[in-house]
């Protein structure tokens, strides 16, 4: 279809006619890295504390409800805000989503970075949670609307494979940098390896927002808003960096949609929308989300719905409860054999952290030099 000359230039093209004629090439391989950080973040915001706990806890006097607090104040996060970021990036767009989203993450992460108690460092983590759950929803959306029928089945092979990279680089870099002892103050704040780390970890939130600075709007959103000017420009620049040609010679001078054109109002050459109308239209599209949810919640979706989300949770359950905490296991493993203990097994380690508490501080500064190193 890409490649099937147009008989005629002012018939109005649809979206898939349209995708197809820009073709696969530059701006696609750009597009698909600029993904990879976001996909990463991602990773990187659920499983950076895994890492951490073993260093942090003796810094911050964590216990093991403490621990368990701090992995699940970022999933609190992602849950609450779900909803929330699906409407803006249906509301105002993918990329706005993208860039803020990707700059805001970054700063959170950067700021439990600094965190200097256990209160400081939960609440960073939680708002690191709230942001990135919405780069991330939106970017396998962005992926998939740049690209045409050919090779969007691909776009969910690429997303997990981005998240096994990610889920690969986090564990390297906490090989790499973790055992280095480094400590330095900054005025009364005190700055260690697992710090360190954590600032580090904060790089793919930050480069994501900020490649997705050269990246335009998703044409199929636009079209979905009645922008159509802005859609066909979108993908002008796609066939010129695809194609190597002027955006000119774009083949499709028109799109369709069944959404009315509304071009003008929106670029401000014809009326503008006044506020109440901008608002009127932001609480439409808030209620009109809300009623596509209703047939989730009839038959015949009820039921089998319910049988996904059981299967998904208990899937999630016991994939993070290895995840999550397997480098604390490994460390306390570590420290119990090299103080003589007989029994290393997961029972006793679960016994060990259980009785944690009762131990002197002579006891604790022993173990937690055996942990940090």
């Amino acid at each position: 279809m890409a490649n099937r000359a147009r008989d005629n230039a002012d018939e109005p093209a649809d979206f898939e006619t349209a995708i197809a004629e820009c073709g696969f090439g530059l701006f696609n391989v750009f597009i698909l890295c600029s993904a990879v950080p976001c996909l990463t973040a991602m990773v990187f915001s659920a499983s950076a504390l895994s890492y951490v706990m073993p260093s942090a806890e003796c810094d911050l006097d964590l216990s093991i409800v403490d621990k368990g607090m701090l992995h699940a104040v970022t999933y609190a996060g992602m849950i609450i805000s779900a909803v929330p970021w699906g409407f803006i990036a249906d509301t105002i767009g993918r990329r706005p989503v993208l860039i803020s989203g990707g700059w805001l993450d970054g700063f959170f992460v950067l700021c439990a970075s600094l965190s200097q108690n256990t209160a400081q460092l939960m609440a960073f983590k939680f708002f690191d949670g709230l942001i990135i759950c919405g780069p991330f929803a939106v970017v396998v959306s962005y992926l998939a609307e740049f690209h045409g029928k050919k090779h969007r089945p691909y776009i969910m092979l690429f997303v997990g494979l981005c998240v096994s990279i990610g889920s690969m680089i986090l564990p390297l870099l906490s090989y790499v940098l973790l055992p280095v002892p480094i400590l330095f103050t900054v005025s009364s704040m005190k700055f260690r390896t697992w710090q360190v780390f954590l600032a580090v970890s904060s790089a793919p939130s930050l480069l994501s927002g900020f490649l997705h600075i050269f990246l335009p709007e998703s044409p199929k959103f636009l079209m979905s808003q009645g922008n159509y000017k802005k859609a066909l420009d979108s993908l002008q620049r796609i066939y010129k960096l695809n194609k190597r040609k002027s955006k000119e010679s774009y083949p499709i001078k028109h799109l369709t949609d069944p959404t009315p054109d509304r071009s003008d109002d929106i670029d401000g050459t014809g009326r503008p929308s006044t506020l109440q109308e901008r608002f009127s239209r932001a609480k439409r599209k808030f209620i009109d989300g809300f009623k596509q949810l209703k047939p989730m919640f009839s038959s015949p979706y009820l039921a089998i719905s319910l049988q996904v989300y059981c299967l998904h949770f208990c899937q999630i359950m016991c994939v993070n409860s290895v995840r999550l905490w397997l480098p604390q296991i490994f460390a306390t493993m570590n420290a119990m054999d090299t103080l003589g203990a007989n029994d290393t097994s997961m029972c006793a380690v679960l016994e060990h952290n259980a009785n944690a508490k009762s131990m002197d501080e002579e006891e604790k500064r022993v173990e937690c030099a055996l942990v940090a190193s």
